[in-house]
């Protein structure tokens, strides 16, 4: 058994989803993260939790309300360190006693191009960062966790985030922010890295898996031909900034108002993020040149 609704589920109310899986939808709906966070609960005794989600406290007696008198929560797994998907891991953790996993910090796994940017003044942009997260464990790339009836493989999948892990419960992956079925993933340097993106794209296509569980949106139950389109999405994204810079020499904000022509204004900071996500990746190949070094405001140009 598999569900998946195209409509958004009711707010606070675990929904059982697939065997020893449930949903619960947190209150934090808007433009980045269409219905709001799904959190999931795994498990018949001792449960796991992925994601719980942004501080809220309706959501954490939500959390809590769903559990029943045989079950604790003994897991609190968070796929990255943005807002809406980790703040609740410390208060959830205080309240069950259950230990934090993840793959680090908001800083862990960053790449040296994306470090050098820090460095020279790029700031966090995008979904909001939570600065303050830090795990009890630190999980390493395939390592597997097991619970009272169940088992999770951790995938580092850098991009989206450099911490950002998806969890693989034989063949039904929880995704996070990486692969979801309403949207593109967002890839906002410094956090985002759209070289580890793609390679991350590359290692999920490899696996064909039986269905993403995102940390948005639907369940995705063609995960292999949605995991191509990503690839493909990218790849024509990449395509049409090279066919602007071959007419003229332009900046991000530039190329975004010429490539994304149909979105809302409010979705446009965006936009030049991930535009620059491509640029970075452009240059680090050597194909393009910025001028006067590589930073957001500089002017780019094809080699």
């Amino acid at each position: 058994m598999m569900i998946s609704h195209q409509k958004a589920p009711p707010t606070g109310q675990p929904e059982l989803i697939a065997p020893d899986i449930r949903r619960l939808l947190a209150p934090n709906p808007s433009p980045m993260t269409h219905w709001g966070t799904n959190t999931y609960l795994i498990g018949k005794t001792d449960i796991a939790v992925i994601d719980p989600g942004p501080q809220n406290s309706a959501h954490l007696r939500a959390i809590l309300a769903a559990l029943t008198p045989a079950q604790r929560i003994t897991h609190v797994f968070v796929t990255h360190a943005h807002l809406d998907h980790s703040p609740l891991a410390r208060p959830l953790a205080d309240a069950t006693g259950a230990k934090v996993l993840a793959y680090g910090n908001a800083q862990a796994g960053r790449s040296e191009v994306m470090q050098d940017l820090v460095a020279g003044g790029l700031t966090d942009g995008g979904e909001g960062v939570d600065h303050d997260f830090t795990p009890d464990i630190y999980l390493e790339d395939a390592e597997v966790i097991h619970g009272e009836s169940w088992s999770l493989t951790a995938l580092w999948t850098p991009g989206h985030m450099a911490n950002h892990m998806c969890f693989d419960a034989q063949g039904l992956v929880f995704t996070g922010d990486h692969v979801m079925g309403w949207a593109s993933s967002l890839v906002s340097p410094p956090d985002g890295d759209l070289a580890a993106f793609m390679a991350s794209c590359a290692r999920l296509a490899r696996r064909q898996d039986k269905a993403y569980l995102p940390g948005h949106g639907a369940v995705v139950t063609d995960p292999v031909a949605r995991i191509e389109w990503l690839i493909r999405h990218r790849q024509e994204r990449e395509a049409a900034i090279i066919s602007k810079l071959k007419r003229e020499p332009a900046t991000v904000t530039r190329l975004t108002r010429q490539i994304y022509t149909d979105i809302p204004p409010a979705l446009l900071p965006a936009a030049n993020r991930n535009v620059f996500a491509h640029l970075i990746d452009l240059q680090t190949r050597g194909q393009v040149a910025a001028n006067p070094c590589l930073e957001f405001g500089a002017t780019f140009t094809l080699n």
